[in-house]
């Protein structure tokens, strides 16, 4: 059988290596995650969760799963929006990061309506049309197949239910662009050496960030996995874009 390979960043690996070396990357910067990403954004991921989470229309009395939640930023946003009537499930492929999240849900009194799986996006443990909103937010360039997750997205919204996706893309304008490779190749790395001990993870999600598909490229993603009303807002002259999708 024929080895498939992938992207790990810029190197190309067999395709079962890369959950082991994404999962390496992130219990390296488990603890130093929510200081680096203030400090790599300047805070404006703040400003872009609130806006994602806006954008997905949850209600008093959904149910959310939270995909790739790492310390629970969004999934505190959604317990908050759905109230003691709904739950949202925290969920995270790495555990030392489902961990952080479940202390920090615990410690800020959002027990009574959260919910935890250590989970992989592309293989959802949760039956078909179970959730109101689905959403994940810097993840999913993290995915070995993307097309696979994203099915299995599809598969468990119900039918109406909304898919956000919030993550890094790729701006428009010539200058922005050639001023955030150098903050993401330079600036970024540095970062990560001073605040973590840690410049290899940020130099990797650097280059993931270049090897994920364009705004236009992940749009046709999801209507290739059942999608409709399919669209992406730009954020940050297209540094983040926001996407969302129907489930017909």
């Amino acid at each position: 059988m024929e080895n498939k390979t992938t992207h790990f960043g810029f190197e190309t690996v067999n395709t079962a290596e890369k959950t082991k070396k994404v999962a390496e990357v992130f219990n390296s910067v488990a603890k130093n995650y929510d200081l680096m990403n203030d400090l790599m954004s300047l805070g404006i991921h703040r400003a872009w969760k609130k806006i994602a989470v806006m954008m997905c229309g949850a209600k008093s009395g959904n149910k959310v799963l939270d995909l790739a939640s790492g310390t629970a930023d969004l999934a505190m946003k959604f317990c908050k929006v759905v109230g003691s009537n709904g739950v949202v499930v925290v969920s995270d492929i790495n555990n030392e990061m489902l961990q952080i999240g479940r202390d920090r849900l615990i410690d800020q009194g959002f027990s009574n309506n959260a919910k935890f799986s250590l989970a992989d996006a592309q293989d959802l443990p949760f039956p078909n049309d179970t959730f109101d909103v689905v959403s994940i937010a810097f993840g999913l360039r993290n995915v070995t197949d993307k097309d696979k997750a994203l099915k299995s997205m599809a598969r468990v919204l119900k039918p109406g239910g909304k898919l956000m996706i919030l993550e890094f893309s790729k701006p428009k304008a010539k200058l922005v662009k050639e001023l955030y490779d150098h903050y993401s190749f330079k600036v970024i790395p540095l970062l990560g050496q001073i605040f973590a001990k840690d410049s290899s993870s940020y130099k990797y999600l650097a280059e993931s960030i270049r090897m994920h598909p364009t705004q236009d490229e992940l749009k046709l993603m999801m209507e290739d996995a059942g999608f409709v009303d399919n669209s992406f807002l730009n954020m940050t002259s297209g540094i983040v874009a926001i996407h969302t999708g129907i489930k017909p």
